[in-house]
Parts: C-alpha cells; sequence; structure tokens
C-alpha cells in the first residue's frame, strides 16, 4: 500500500501543473489528504472494530483501485484535488485497520517489536517508490496510475486470503466480554493521549519539507543527509532494540525514546555543520523510530481488543495532524524567523510531549 501511495504523492504535484495548476495547487494534494485522513481517521478506526478488519481492507483496496483508475482520466486538476480529500479519508481506513489487524496477529509478547518492523514497510517505501515511480511517470501519467491500480489489486488478493481478524482474537482469548451494543464512535482516551505523538510529529514534518534546505544555508552536501540519515537511524533502531522493547516494557522504552527524539531536535538548532548535522539526524531517527512502535503497544495494552481500530485512529488522526501542521507552518516561520529559531520551536513543541504524556496519561486512567 505505501509503494503504491508513495509513487502517487511526488508525481502528482507535476500532474497537477501540467493541467494548468499553479504550485500552491500542485501542493494541496498532499496537505489535503494527509488532513483528511487525520480528520477522518478516529471516525474510520471505529469501522474497521465494527465490521472487521479484514473486510475494511478488502474493501478499501478495490475502492483505491477505483480512485486510481478515475486519477488517470481526469483532465481537470480541481477534480484531483476533490477526489484526493475522498482519498485521504479512505487510506485513513486502510492504515487504522492495518494496524489493528497487525496487532491481533502479533503475540501480545512481542506486540511492540512486531509492530516496529510493520513500520518499516513505510520507511523503505519511502526510500524505494519515489525514484521508481518518476522512472514510470516519464512513460506517462496513465501508465503510472496503472501501475497504482495493479498494486492495489495485488493489496485486495493479500486481503482475502488472510484469516479473518476475529478468529485471531478468539485464538488469543482476547474476544471475551465485547459488548453486544456499539461502542462509541471515537475512542476519545486514546485521542487525547496521542496528543503527546502529534507534538513530536510536528517536528517529523518540518524536517521532511525543510531539512534539505537548512541542509543548503549551512552549507551541508548531500542535502539529503538529513533525512537518509534519519531514515537509516530509524531502521538500524527498531532491527537492533525491537527486540527489548517488550521486555524492558512499553512504557519504559517509550519514554527514553520522547526524549531521544527531542534531543535530536535540540542539536539539529544548534547544529555549525555537517557532523553535528548528521548526529542530530542520527539521535532524532532514532528516538522517533521507537517512540511509534512503543506508544502504538503501549496504547494497544490498555484498549480492550475490540477498539483497536478505533485506537488506531485516534493515533493516526494526532501523528498526521502534527505531520500536516508541521510542513504547511514550518515554511511561514523560517521566513519570518530563520531556520535556527523554527526548528527550537519544533524541539520545544517535543519537550512538551513528555511530561503532556506523563500528566495525560494519569488523568484519563491508564495509570
Amino acid at each position: 500500500m505505501f509503494l503504491s501511495l508513495f509513487q502517487l504523492l511526488p508525481t502528482a504535484p507535476y500532474h497537477v501543473i501540467d493541467l494548468g495548476g499553479s504550485t500552491t495547487a500542485a501542493g494541496l494534494f498532499l496537505g489535503l489528504l494527509t488532513y483528511a485522513s487525520a480528520l477522518s481517521a478516529p471516525f474510520t478506526g471505529n469501522l474497521g472494530d465494527r465490521v472487521g478488519q479484514r473486510r475494511v481492507l478488502l474493501t478499501v483496496s478495490l475502492v483505491l483501485a477505483g480512485f486510481t483508475t478515475v486519477y488517470a482520466f481526469l483532465g481537470d486538476y480541481r477534480w484531483m484535488l476533490a477526489l484526493v480529500a475522498v482519498h485521504g479519508a479512505v487510506w485513513s481506513a486502510l492504515l487504522t485497520s492495518s494496524g489493528a489487524y497487525m496487532t491481533a496477529a502479533i503475540p501480545p509478547s512481542r506486540r511492540a517489536e512486531g509492530l516496529g518492523y510493520w513500520g518499516l514497510a513505510s520507511v523503505t517505501a519511502i526510500a524505494v517508490a519515489p525514484p521508481f515511480g518518476f522512472w514510470v511517470y516519464q512513460f506517462g501519467w496513465r501508465l503510472l496510475c496503472a501501475e497504482a491500480v495493479a498494486l492495489n489489486l495485488v493489496m485486495a488478493v493479500i486481503a482475502w486470503r488472510l484469516p479473518d481478524d476475529r478468529l485471531l482474537d478468539r485464538e488469543a482469548g482476547e474476544a471475551a466480554g465485547r459488548p453486544a451494543t456499539p461502542a462509541k464512535l471515537i475512542e476519545t482516551r486514546a485521542l487525547g493521549l496521542s496528543i503527546a505523538l502529534g507534538l513530536v510529529s510536528f517536528a517529523y514534518g518540518a524536517l521532511t519539507s525543510f531539512s534539505a534546505m537548512f541542509a543548503d544555508a549551512l552549507g551541508v552536501s548531500p542535502r539529503s543527509l538529513f533525512l537518509t540519515a534519519m531514515a537509516a537511524a530509524i531502521v538500524v533502531a527498531r532491527l537492533g532494540l525491537g527486540r527489548r522493547l517488550d521486555a524492558i516494557g512499553h512504557r519504559n522504552a517509550l519514554l527514553p525514546a520522547i526524549a531521544t527524539a527531542t534531543a535530536g531536535l535540540i542539536l539539529l538548532a544548534t547544529a555549525r555543520g555537517l557532523v553535528t548535522f548528521a548526529i542530530s539526524a542520527a539521535v532524532f531517527g532514532a528516538g522517533f523510530g521507537l517512540m511509534f512502535p512503543a506508544f502504538a503497544a503501549y496504547m494497544m495494552n490498555h484498549v480492550p481488543s475490540w477498539r483497536r481500530g478505533a485506537a488506531y485512529g485516534a493515533m493516526i488522526a494526532a501523528f498526521d495532524t502534527g505531520i500536516g501542521t508541521g510542513s504547511s507552518t514550518m515554511g511561514y516561520l523560517i521566513d519570518r524567523i530563520g531556520f535556527r529559531s523554527a526548528f527550537a520551536i519544533a524541539a520545544g513543541l517535543a519537550v512538551l510531549s513528555l511530561p503532556y504524556f506523563l500528566v495525560m496519561e494519569k488523568r484519563l486512567g491508564f495509570r
């Protein structure tokens, strides 16, 4: 699913411009998808809890194949922007259901480790999909869409062949006690605590958009150094320390991970050259890479199995809102106060994440 999306995201802006859209309109393609995903995730997550995660995975894969087919034939960029907002809502259902299904499939004793490996799918796709997508795009937008449709259909076949997630819950003894009446639409406790994730993901959104420009300002080459070092640190941290997350306890792993990511941002705001720039990327990547699986495993241990989708929806809502806000506001901050001060603000928000988590954890009844 990530291979499909991360081929569309970098190439669609070029197609928007080819259709007569402005640079601003091209940027709206990613922005609308991200915000639509964030706003709808608390609701679409609940959908999988009600009808089954496997059923949602199968249905959404087919719907996304239909959307991508429509993209191929649209001749007006405004229709593309209208469709991508709906696309984002459907995409959130895919994210929440896949996360909830993976949680059901992974043994509880290795939950954080497994979720960390699952998260490497997006990291790998970010590295592989864009260059491949641009290579296909040179042969035409419709060919790119056809290839993305094929990937969506492969997703549908995989979902069709998966065991039913409710069967997995029964095998794990986690289905007992499921209420006969539907639960509330939004998992508000999970949403409240997940704001801690959003405070750190603000920086992630800013970094994906502006770390290369900061590298240029520092005279650091290559300009992609931060993102490359960050991605490498995420992979190394999850493969090297992933097995320890469950052993030491998800909360015990989460708090140092947040602190480490925050330290990386502080280092970035004070970076003066290649060495400190690269170190800040590695430190941030290591902390950020362990933060999400530790948080997700912690959350899944505190919600019943039949509320996993809603809880994932809450996490994705906070996470994507942070990313979208960081990427969309950092440019304004840089123009007004410069790179260092702007990244210092991102570091300040990350600093707030830890005390926020500790206070809300108790207030929302997680401890």
